[in-house]
């Protein structure tokens, strides 16, 4: 008799117990649903807010690539006295100065971009020094039309990464 009350007991629970589970079961699959959606809104949000800062950034690094262009800076800044040496150090001067103001918009683009823009302004502080070791260039007026010349005969390579700049801007949009 003990038995047949525990079977009876038994097949009472049964059922129970699998409502029971299956319930659990699916209110687990609806909390992490809505954890899931909770999460896509919170993530599109935060994408919202932040391709205005990650264009910005291209902007800042396409003007940096404007303004340490050779053939802008040349242009946009005239020597100051007749040496070579002084016109080199003031160009470079400012091609580190436009690059150190813009050195938190790294954080805003791939590292691929960041590298290049890196290579391009460190190509054009290394073919600004090659010219200035010439033996025939004597002066700055004639440092400034050798960058000119050099320019004339090839791309440079802050063109070369504000094109990669515009690729990536692209790419994002």
């Amino acid at each position: 008799m003990n038995t047949d009350k525990i079977l009876e007991l038994f097949f009472y629970t049964l059922p129970a117990l699998i409502t029971a589970s299956l319930a659990y079961y699916f209110f687990q699959a609806y909390f992490k649903d809505q954890q899931n959606t909770r999460r896509w809104l919170v993530q599109r949000e935060n994408q919202k807010q932040a391709l205005p800062l990650r264009l910005q950034a291209y902007e800042r690094l396409a003007l940096l690539m404007e303004r340490i262009n050779p053939l802008k800076l040349v242009i946009r800044v005239a020597p100051i006295s007749s040496d070579k040496n002084d016109y080199q150090n003031l160009l470079i001067q400012h091609i580190e100065q436009e690059f150190e103001h813009n050195l938190t918009q790294q954080i805003y683009i791939s590292n691929d971009c960041w590298t290049m823009i890196q290579t391009a302004k460190n190509s054009i502080i290394q073919n600004i020094r090659k010219l200035t070791f010439n033996e025939e260039i004597t002066n700055a007026d004639e440092l400034r039309t050798a960058i000119l010349n050099t320019l004339l005969e090839g791309q440079s390579t802050a063109t070369m990464a504000l094109s990669f700049l515009k690729e990536e801007v692209t790419e994002i949009l």
